[in-house]
């Protein structure tokens, strides 16, 4: 059991960030006890030891994912003078458009990327005369510049625009990575909202030069916005709790970090495989619409139950520290490839303050659901919570408290997983710099024997055959903070323990 933690408000983790203190990392002190392993089939011999508790996790591969453009919708070798749109245009406000720029010795006019209506545009663009990029936006009938900086660019470079929610950033990259330079959210939000569908519906690809001056464009590329990390993996599964593993490779779903905080990112679909399990594969993408929104809702689980999919998310498309919830949609489509956008029903959890994180499985018969309960979010404070439904089709129904443990503060990431046919529930203590065991009672029962790094990592548990596990997880390495602020991380950790 840990102290109280310090007070998290909103001012203290966007300047912990900036400072470079990763949220979910507020104790130096070392972890306090647990209680004994136990075996919950055998509780009366407390002594034997269970499977979970003898394995021993090492760190096997790491990288950082990142793509601005994750799944492509069109691509130009080059560009004529002008601003050209594409026939397409974006599902959700999530996407980017990057071009490579030849330099004239004699600028003019301006390099523009974005999106453009037939009446309003929100675009990035690099003034080669002024030496500024910039944003700009046209709305109402009315152009403004909403940010702009002065930039020293080389002859040749590459730019781009990437929205997440109404986040817009201008990045370049000289030769060694993008890197953003300018973003803005309120100055855009204040002019229009990209999160409604008939503002979106109206927008197109737009890429060129408004004179011939301005440069060249090469290599022009659009579509959804990928990621800038990743965190919050989840194993995709049957109901009953078997991985679900197609040709090879496990499913899971995860946070794309966007950039910006929590409105701006989004939830992906990723492959991993399982006889090379270095990188995780991007295959999908998933939106939602609610409340006459388009967002991105994320941190949740696909589960493969007969011919549907059940999905389960939390509400942190449109996070404003007042509360998130977590919701449900089922789908017969193929959710784990392609690009979705889905709508949601609110999920009648037995708890009366905001949850987050659900986990869904068929457990002798009855479904049982991991979440997250936070009686607040300014200041943050959370804790893993279990709830046992009946034995019905519809895991969301006639749900009742397991348990809940209160004495954590700084606790998420519940996962359920089984270790040689037994069930347990884990978390990851962020205070206490640990992943707690309990069993099914939500008595805690011990901790997982695996390295414990910077932010509050996930245990995600995936079963191999030859009865080895792996432990997909993540940390809170972020993306250039001093610019983006937080909630740019994380990188991706795979780490492995031999039975």
């Amino acid at each position: 059991m840990t102290g109280a933690p310090p007070r998290l408000t909103r001012r203290f983790l966007l300047a912990a960030a900036l400072g470079g203190t990763t949220a979910g990392c507020w104790s130096d002190e070392p972890p306090g006890p647990d209680p004994a392993p136990s075996n919950p089939s055998n509780p009366s011999n407390p002594s034997e030891e269970a499977a979970i508790f003898e394995l021993s996790f090492t760190t096997e591969s790491r990288y950082r994912p990142f793509a601005l453009v994750g799944t492509e919708a069109g691509r130009a070798t080059a560009a004529a003078p002008g601003v050209q749109r594409s026939e397409d245009g974006p599902v959700a406000p999530f996407c980017a458009v990057e071009a490579g720029v030849s330099g004239s010795d004699r600028p003019a006019g301006r390099v523009v990327l974005g999106l453009v209506g037939d009446q309003e545009h929100v675009v990035a663009f690099h003034d080669p005369e002024a030496r500024r990029v910039g944003i700009e936006v046209r709305a109402g009938g009315r152009t403004r510049v909403v940010r702009r900086k002065k930039v020293d660019l080389p002859a040749a470079y590459r730019l781009a625009f990437a929205l997440c929610e109404n986040q817009v950033t201008v990045l370049v990259d000289t030769g060694d990575g993008w890197r953003p330079v300018v973003t803005e959210r309120d100055r855009v939000r204040a002019r229009t909202d990209l999160r409604r569908p008939e503002t979106l519906e109206g927008m197109r690809y737009g890429y060129g030069t408004t004179e011939e001056g301005a440069g060249r464009l090469e290599d022009v590329r659009w579509g959804l916005f990928g990621m800038t990390g990743l965190r919050d993996q989840h194993l995709v599964q049957h109901a009953d709790g078997t991985p679900y593993v197609q040709d090879g490779k496990a499913y899971f779903t995860a946070t794309c970090a966007g950039l910006g905080f929590f409105q701006q990112a989004h939830c992906g679909v990723f492959s991993l495989d399982l006889a090379g399990p270095e990188r995780l594969e991007h295959v999908g993408q998933l939106f939602f619409h609610r409340d006459g929104l388009l967002l991105g809702d994320h941190a949740g689980q696909l589960v493969r139950d007969g011919d549907r999919w059940l999905v389960a998310m939390s509400s942190w498309g449109d996070f404003d520290f007042d509360g998130v919830h977590v919701r449900h949609t089922e789908s017969t489509e193929d959710l784990l490839h392609g690009v979705h956008v889905l709508g949601s029903t609110p999920t009648a959890l037995p708890t009366s303050v905001s949850s987050w994180d659900p986990g869904i499985t068929r457990i002798d018969g009855r479904w049982h659901v991991s979440f997250v309960e936070s009686p607040s979010q300014d200041p943050f404070d959370f804790h893993p919570a279990l709830a046992v439904g009946g034995d019905g089709p519809e895991w969301h129904e006639r749900l009742e408290l397991v348990g809940a443990d209160t004495s954590l503060h700084q606790c998420e990431g519940p996962i359920l997983a089984q270790v040689q046919g037994e069930w347990w529930f884990l978390a990851s203590d962020g205070d206490a710099r640990h992943y707690p065991v309990y069993d099914l009672r939500m008595r805690r029962v011990g901790r997982l024997d695996a390295p414990y790094g910077t932010n509050i990592p996930h245990p995600q548990l995936v079963p191999l055959e030859d009865g080895d596990h792996l432990l997909v997880t993540f940390d809170g390495t972020q993306f250039t903070e001093k610019v983006m602020g937080y909630g740019g991380h994380g990188d991706v950790i795979v780490m492995r323990s031999k039975d």
